[in-house]
């Protein structure tokens, strides 16, 4: 229904745009401009219909995904009452499914830094190396007066746009970004697989023990997950505490090499 009433927005504000357009070739048609008039109010009726109810769908998803959530427990409560045939199931889904969304996100990180970085450098080289063209074309067309701004444009551009390059740490977020993300799909195979002494639980004949060392692999999963995670968000705060605790130290020598 949602999708539905989406593909009939775009039709309106289609037929809108169409209507528009046909003013300008008959501009004493009344019929035309009542028809917009129509189209108008329906893309606007169906736009914030559309809104609520995507809200509302992402609600009902929202309740569902917590119930699920709130399950999860249950299943590791009580195994044996769990409706599936393997009860730890669930609980490995949720394991990947948190361990995808963290690569996912990471994963976007990286692709928009590094499109930023590749643009911003390209415009920078683009633009010094545009300069001194400009710069000849000017004395041979003295006559152009905007080929006497150019010059000067140009180079304040690539001037500004290689101070946010070096201002805002691109370059160090997408190598970052990047490499967290291999160390997540890494372990995510590791886990799937068992192919580390902290996955592997396959190979156990008791199917007590054998569901106690999957739930101790989950929780290893989680950890080592978690642990990548936070050594990638708190880079920035290391970094900053690190230089604080130099800024006392120098104060503390210069102060030293005054007495």
């Amino acid at each position: 229904m949602l999708s539905f009433l989406k593909i009939v927005e775009y039709v309106s504000i289609a037929a809108f745009v169409g209507a528009g357009i046909l003013t300008r070739v008959f501009p004493d048609n009344q019929l035309i401009f009542i028809l917009g008039a129509v189209f108008l109010s329906s893309f606007i009726f169906l736009f914030l219909t559309n809104r609520q109810l995507a809200q509302n769908s992402r609600n009902s998803a929202n309740q569902l995904e917590i119930r699920r959530k709130a399950e999860l427990y249950n299943y590791l409560l009580n195994p044996n009452n769990a409706s599936d045939n393997n009860p730890i199931t669930p609980v490995r889904e949720k394991a990947l499914q948190y361990c995808q969304e963290l690569i996912d996100d990471y994963k976007n990180t990286r692709e928009t830094s590094r499109n930023i970085y590749y643009t911003f450098q390209l415009a920078t080289v683009v633009l010094s190396g545009v300069t001194p063209i400009l710069v000849l074309v000017d004395k041979l067309e003295p006559g152009q007066s905007l080929l006497k701004w150019l010059p000067v444009i140009c180079p304040a551009v690539a001037s500004i746009v290689a101070s946010i390059v070096t201002s805002f740490p691109f370059q160090e977020n997408w190598i970052s970004a990047n490499t967290t993300v291999e160390l997540l799909e890494a372990e995510q195979e590791k886990f799937v697989l068992g192919v580390t002494p902290a996955y592997r639980c396959y190979d156990v004949a008791d199917e007590a023990q054998h569901q106690q060392m999957t739930k101790m692999a989950i929780e290893n999963f989680i950890n080592q997950v978690n642990e990548i995670h936070l050594k990638q968000i708190q880079k920035p705060d290391d970094t900053a505490s690190k230089e604080q605790n130099t800024e006392p130290a120098q104060s503390t020598e210069s102060q030293q090499e005054q007495s």
